[in-house]
């Protein structure tokens, strides 16, 4: 009988799993609706995938899941995009991502597992389907802690805030204090692997591959320095939308990342160098999928894609974008560790009778 189960709703590709799994918290399953993240979740965690849709899945079907575990977590990171600032002029609260939290509450109150983990961008507090989902928890007897993590603090290489709520049906819970007093810069991250151009592969890696520049975005970031914008290129390279009022306060794309900082916030479109920040700090082209993959926190031997499968930027850039940073699943799982170690002394050694005696 395995003592703690865990379940990953919507999992992708495994970055909070991969993290949990370091920390010595089982994750027996994962759960997502993009059937291509079964390989890179199955691959590299030992665990089973089931694609399917979380606003359609059964709380018999969870529960079942946990098997006969005395320690069930039920973790969600529902996708972000409804939540963050910059989306807020597309979705509505109709929008059908929007409810995704609720299926998630509803799949807490039918298994009431012992205890709760969800992240998504610190935003998500300001809208009141979070309001609603921490309500419940609390009408379930949950003791709650929220906080707006920065990553850098963890020793992500990567400038990245995300809310991370735990909930325990034991007692008080609370995330780790952080582990790093200095940031990890991208030069410690990515400054060993091999260099390679624009449109290339690494022979060694072909997850080390970079997105092909125009012409024009070539002199471009020839003459984009590290931290710069294309406030510092000659007129003739400006785009015209730059050139109007309007986009002469939007400096922060077309830039190359700084060597001895942490790069800037990873999107889906971290691949192409007029998406944002992401041009490399001396290689004149933007960030390889291995690389953006690094900065997620994914050890450099993930596998993404099966071997003799083809490399897609769109929807790779996508899957390893919306992850949510192994640095960071390390992080909750430690916390979930350390709570149970100070609840049970050691949760391994503890009876069974035990550990349901210490639910609320």
């Amino acid at each position: 009988m395995s003592e703690i189960a865990c379940i990953d709703l919507f999992c992708g590709a495994g970055g909070l799993t991969h993290g949990l799994k370091l920390e010595g918290v089982n994750v027996v399953a994962g759960i997502d609706v993009e059937e291509a993240c079964r390989h890179p979740f199955e691959a590299n965690n030992e665990a089973t995938f089931i694609n399917g849709d979380v606003s359609k899945l059964s709380s018999e079907f969870v529960g079942g899941l946990f098997g006969d575990a005395d320690v069930r977590i039920l973790a969600g990171c529902a996708p972000c995009q409804p939540f963050s600032t910059y989306s807020h002029r597309y979705e509505t609260a109709g929008t059908p991502r929007w409810g995704l939290l609720y299926h998630f509450s509803r799949l807490i109150r039918d298994t009431r597992p012992e205890l709760v983990t969800m992240e998504n961008v610190p935003s998500v507090a300001k809208h009141s389907v979070f309001s609603h989902f921490v309500e419940a928890l609390q009408e379930l007897g949950y003791h709650i802690s929220q906080q707006i993590i920065d990553c850098t603090h963890y020793g992500l290489p990567q400038s990245r805030k995300r809310m991370v709520l735990l909930a325990s049906k034991y007692e008080p819970i609370a995330i780790v204090a952080p582990t790093h007093s200095r940031a990890t810069t991208v030069r410690e991250a990515i400054g060993a692997l091999p260099e390679i151009e624009h449109g290339a592969s690494s022979e060694i890696d072909l997850l080390h591959t970079a997105s092909r520049l125009s012409e024009l975005n070539l002199e471009r970031i020839r003459a984009s320095r590290p931290g710069g914008t294309w406030r510092d290129w000659p007129e003739h390279l400006v785009a015209a939308c730059h050139r109007r009022d309007t986009g002469r306060t939007f400096p922060g794309v077309y830039g190359r990342m700084v060597w001895d900082t942490p790069s800037p916030t990873l999107t889906t479109q971290f691949f192409g160098f007029g998406n944002g920040r992401f041009g490399h700090p001396e290689q004149d082209r933007a960030l390889s999928l291995r690389e953006g993959a690094i900065l997620q926190g994914f050890p450099q031997t993930y596998s993404f894609v099966p071997k003799g499968q083809p490399v897609g930027f769109k929807g790779l850039g996508r899957m390893i974008g919306n992850a949510v940073p192994v640095t960071l699943g390390e992080v909750i799982g430690k916390s979930i560790r350390s709570h149970l170690d100070c609840v049970f002394g050691s949760v391994e050694e503890a009876t069974t009778e035990e550990r349901h005696s210490r639910v609320a």
